[in-house]
């Protein structure tokens, strides 16, 4: 009796766990990655979480972090920009930070939405501060992504509009440059101050698929050589939020990294669409399933108003989101997840694990290194449990495991773990999966 011949599979038997592309030789070989985004300047005030950066950085690194990702807010600090005669450098000097401001009802906008909880009430010199967080992440062992969120939300915290308004006056089809040439001052002056070791890779803008941006066809391949062609030595590249995982072909090869996000939404995309939180316009909001899950002394939609419309203007949430997550039962949110997850646990699994895979064999067919920035459920309100607790963390070793096993550089143990999240006090479980990530160089 002989052995059918049944075909030869397209994709290697086994995982390939040797990195996908090269890196720099002074860099990490695997980044374990804490995802303090723009909150290190929006969440610097008396008692919070980055007052003393010092002491955020000597957290991150006893959780087992060796990498951060920031918004550095380039446009801001380097664009050149101007705005009724004045150039945006100076207000980089003096930002005033608000948040989303003060709530009709009292308190302020986003208070229990996640990222969004920004009482301000402080100013800050975001260009000294973010040179002061390249050379104390240096002294702490720790290597900087530099990002940009500014077409996606930063400017909505200031208390002072000029940043979106100068931004958003851009042209679309020059927005990548200009982003390009304010990345090239700071890199200049960081490679002039000795710093520009501590700088893992640069990315021109994060999620250019959920921002106010053209296609990377459009503008941002250009913006990506042009910059890389002035820094030899840096990775340049633009990061996605959700990457065509079944046809990722079209992703442009300009990116030098291949820097995308993992995010299985699953049964929380159930619960957002039966409660149509993520839209705006919405006739009738909150419906009864929404005010199902209110709390009991929630406002109406009407009583809690809405911040300033140049704010959201300058941000991809929308008002029915700051709503929604601001007046939720946390409690009751979190249940019907736990209710309802046994329907969506395999296919959340898979999707991780399918996702990882495309990213990873797409950087290993391209030659360049794989990260992922960002994942692993999705957007909850600030004080949900559900991908803070034992399910969320299973679907995070999953991803993590599955990236490692297949070449990523480097990733995230999950989005919610900063130190401006609750996550951040469950060091135990972070120090436990960055070793994983460490250990796998």
């Amino acid at each position: 009796m002989t052995e059918r011949y049944l075909g030869t599979p397209a994709a290697p038997a086994a995982p390939e766990p040797g990195l996908t592309g090269p890196i720099p030789g002074h860099l990490p070989e695997r980044l374990a990655i804490s995802l303090w985004d723009f909150s290190w300047y929006t969440r610097a005030g008396a008692g919070e979480p980055y007052e003393h950066l010092d002491r955020a950085m000597a957290e991150t690194v006893d959780r087992g972090y060796n990498a951060i990702r920031i918004c550095a807010a380039p446009l801001l600090v380097a664009g050149g920009l101007q705005v009724d005669g004045a150039r945006l450098d100076d207000l980089a000097a003096d930002l005033p930070i608000e948040g989303l401001g003060a709530a009709t009802t009292g308190g302020y906008y986003g208070e229990r939405t996640r990222w969004y909880d920004t009482p301000g009430g402080y100013s800050i010199d975001v260009r000294s501060r973010l040179f002061e967080l390249v050379e104390t992440a240096k002294r702490h062992g720790v290597v900087v992504i530099l990002a940009s969120w500014e077409y996606q939300q930063s400017p909505s915290f200031a208390g002072d509009e000029r940043w979106f308004r100068a931004i958003d006056q851009v042209p679309l089809a020059d927005r990548y440059r200009v982003l390009a040439e304010a990345f090239d001052r700071i890199l200049a002056e960081l490679e002039a101050s000795g710093l520009a070791d501590a700088i893992a890779f640069t990315e021109l803008h994060n999620e250019v698929d959920f921002s106010i941006l053209p296609p990377v066809q459009e503008g941002g391949e250009a913006a990506i050589e042009w910059l890389r062609s002035r820094h030899p030595n840096q990775l340049v590249t633009a990061s996605y939020g959700k990457p065509p995982h079944l046809a990722m072909h079209r992703l442009s090869p300009a990116l030098g990294v291949a820097q995308f996000h993992v995010y299985s939404y699953g049964v929380l995309d159930a619960l957002q669409r039966r409660i149509d939180i993520r839209s705006e316009g919405t006739e009738g909001f909150p419906n009864a399933e929404l005010r199902a899950l209110l709390r009991p002394d929630a406002p109406s939609f009407a009583e809690y108003g809405r911040p300033a419309p140049w704010k959201l203007e300058a941000t991809v949430i929308t008002d029915q989101m700051i709503y929604g997550y601001d007046q939720l039962d946390a409690d009751a949110w979190d249940t019907w997840l736990y209710d309802h997850y046994g329907e969506y646990r395999e296919v959340m699994l898979r999707e991780i694990e399918s996702r990882v895979i495309a990213i990873a064999e797409w950087a290993r067919w391209r030659g360049v290194p794989a990260v992922v920035g960002e994942g692993w459920v999705g957007y909850t309100p600030l004080h949900g449990t559900f991908e803070e607790g034992p399910v969320g963390r299973a679907l995070a070793e999953h991803g993590v495991r599955t990236a490692l096993e297949h070449g990523v550089w480097g990733v995230v143990a999950c989005s919610n773990a900063a130190p401006h999240h609750p996550m951040w006090a469950d060091a135990t479980w972070q120090r436990r999966v960055n070793a994983l990530v460490t250990g796998a160089a």
